[in-house]
């Protein structure tokens, strides 16, 4: 398996905004627009027409959990259509129905956010009431606080995968802050800002945290590609994959999740799947593979 992180550009590249400032991507009434109609895709409703999943989360009797994180190949599937996504992320969340908090994180191919551009980007989303009336994309409404000087959210990725070929991939970590309750992003290595502990009405913790994809397409259309376009196969360069994925519980120490604890969500078994592999040691440590080619799911 090949893979690399150093060729990945995010938003602005090598460089980076003066000291004192950072890039925020401009917001139009338009991307608030297409923001707001896709923000579903995020919740947690299952069933709902169109929409398809293929994840793997912990269950709660572990938790509560603090931090959740893995190395994330990206790839730029396609979309047949604009009003389309597919999306790889990782999340946390907290609560059930309406009272759902959660934060999302990872990367896109969502045209209508995007001036119909079907690139990959790095997004986030947040919530504190299940996408109903609170939350949003990246920037889209006061509540994310950016700090890094040339990362951002909704920063286009200029360098993806290619099955069979050299991966390319991103470590991305979500962390709560211990004193502050605040709720961090991180790449890399590097904080690119946070989530403040007053935005949620339940998220001192998580009861839930989470890997994976999901598709949203419009009802009786042909599905998008999840990932890479293929299913989990066990090799690394070929279908989409988090690797050395983690999660901390009250300890704050990084563990890797026992097969035991985890559970998988895949509502299109013929379009899309999810595999967790458990700790394969190595170069991938704690890992899972997710995807698939779409087409006709159903709805």
């Amino acid at each position: 398996m090949k893979n690399s992180s150093n060729v990945l550009i995010f938003g602005l590249g090598k460089e980076k905004c003066p000291k004192g400032t950072v890039p925020i991507r401009r917001t139009t009434k338009n991307d608030l627009i297409q923001g707001r109609s896709l923000l579903y895709s995020q919740s947690m409703v299952q069933g709902y027409p169109g929409f398809h999943n293929a994840e793997l989360y912990l269950i709660p009797n572990f938790g509560p959990y603090y931090k959740v994180s893995g190395r994330n190949s990206i790839y730029n599937p396609r979309v047949l259509r604009n009003d389309q996504t597919s999306i790889s992320n990782t999340w946390v969340q907290n609560g059930h129905k309406e009272g759902t908090n959660k934060i999302s994180f990872g990367w896109h191919v969502a045209p209508r956010l995007h001036g119909g551009d079907t690139a990959t980007y790095l997004y986030a989303a947040w919530t504190s009431d299940n996408f109903k009336k609170t939350g949003c994309y990246n920037v889209h409404c006061s509540g994310f606080v950016q700090i890094h000087q040339g990362t951002f959210l909704g920063g286009r990725i200029s360098n993806s995968s290619l099955y069979g070929g050299t991966s390319i991939e991103f470590l991305i970590q979500i962390t709560q802050d211990p004193n502050s309750k605040n709720w961090w992003l991180n790449i890399q290595g590097e904080d690119i800002g946070y989530f403040p502990a007053k935005l949620f009405s339940n998220m001192a913790s998580a009861d839930q945290v989470g890997w994976g994809g999901r598709t949203v397409t419009p009802p009786n259309t042909p599905s998008p590609q999840m990932g890479s376009g293929y299913f989990p196969d066990k090799n690394f360069s070929h279908a989409c994959y988090f690797r050395f994925i983690s999660f901390q519980n009250d300890s704050r120490t990084d563990y890797g999740p026992p097969l035991y604890l985890m559970n998988t969500f895949v509502d299109k078994s013929n379009c899309f799947n999810a595999k967790y592999y458990g700790d394969l040691g190595g170069t991938v440590g704690y890992s899972l593979q997710f995807g698939g080619p779409g087409g006709d799911c159903g709805n």
